[in-house]
């Protein structure tokens, strides 16, 4: 049976960062794009407060722009790690440094300690759709 539902992303960034060129690229590609920028103000994440996400829980795919360092933002990753499907792409863009302090934490995700290039969200895209495919 063919699917009908888009293959959906979400892309969790500072609103600081943007992401816009992740979000157009990615769309483009024919992904549905949901932009998240975090916990608003001293908020807390739903998923980490116990509730769920909507954005995540449709979601086939994650690209994670977070800060690391705010114990929050670790916390949402966490969540993310224990509540997707196994099969479910998730890519974490850190620096350097903060791929080398928190590397327990980016154990079972794909890290890139740099600005996305087109040929990274192109093979992200390409593993989402792989995934979505695959997915009973």
């Amino acid at each position: 049976m063919e699917r009908t539902e888009p293959t959906r992303v979400l892309l969790d960034v500072l609103p600081s960062t943007g992401g816009e060129f992740d979000e157009s690229f990615l769309s483009r590609n024919g992904l549905a794009v949901t932009t998240c920028g975090g916990p608003e103000g001293s908020g807390t994440c739903p998923l980490v407060a116990g509730h769920g996400c909507q954005r995540f829980e449709e979601a086939n795919g994650i690209i994670f722009e977070l800060d690391l360092d705010l114990p929050e933002h670790r916390a949402i990753l966490q969540r993310y790690r224990e509540l997707a499907d196994e099969a479910m792409p998730i890519r974490v863009v850190v620096s350097p440094e903060q791929a080398d302090r928190y590397r327990s934490e980016l154990a079972d995700v794909e890290v890139w300690t740099h600005e996305p290039t087109v040929a990274e969200l192109d093979g992200f895209a390409a593993r989402v759709e792989a995934a979505t495919r695959s997915a009973p």
